[in-house]
């Protein structure tokens, strides 16, 4: 007899799951595409720090544990910031819930597949540097996204973007600095802009 996971078919409804709840945005985003961007930022990350800084991270290991980082959430839903830290108890709760949203999602896998999952989904069997990156990466996500609504005139994320950049400066590290002073300010650009500059520079 086969068996049938539902596992994925969980995760296809992270498209489903808006982010930034509370605030008015000009652009929706959704979990699934979010975690796309945080996947291609961890993975540019970890490829920064082994290729220019000699540091040995695997970059494909980054990368696959960022795609996976808020599939909890399809249990849990998105938790707005200003909510999950507001107090102690609070953030110990939801770490709680959130745990447990991890187990069960992996419990959702065929046996044979859980020990390569687990190491991804389960938050605390991902090695320290790697949490780093990928929390490194979801900030720099969020920083983007808070640009985004400024240029486009709502000054509702006005103090979450000052507020996520000075944590990506407290991170202290060269690769995240690197990504912020190689790519961040191309994202300002128009799509004429954008094609205007590569004409230039080829």
């Amino acid at each position: 007899m086969s068996y049938t996971s539902r596992f994925f078919a969980y995760l296809n409804r992270l498209s489903l799951i808006k982010r930034w709840g509370l605030m008015h945005n000009t652009v929706s985003e959704n979990v699934m595409e979010h975690s796309w961007q945080v996947a291609t930022i961890a993975h540019t990350l970890g490829v920064i720090g082994k290729d220019i800084f000699d540091k040995e991270y695997q970059p494909e290991m980054i990368a696959t544990a960022a795609l996976y980082h808020d599939c909890s959430e399809i249990i849990t839903g998105d938790m707005p910031s200003p909510i999950k830290y507001y107090s102690g108890v609070i953030t110990d709760a939801y770490k709680a819930i959130e745990n447990e949203a991890e187990q069960q999602l992996l419990g959702l896998l065929p046996e044979k597949l859980q020990p390569a999952f687990k190491r991804f989904l389960i938050h605390e069997n991902i090695a320290p540097h790697v949490k780093n990156l990928v929390k490194a990466a979801d900030l720099i996500s969020a920083y983007l996204k808070c640009q985004q609504e400024l240029d486009r005139g709502n000054s509702e994320f006005k103090t979450a973007a000052k507020e996520i950049e000075r944590s990506i400066r407290e991170l202290e590290l060269v690769e995240v600095d690197y990504f912020m002073a190689t790519f961040v300010e191309s994202y300002q650009l128009t799509l004429d802009e954008l094609l205007a500059k590569h004409d230039r520079e080829n």
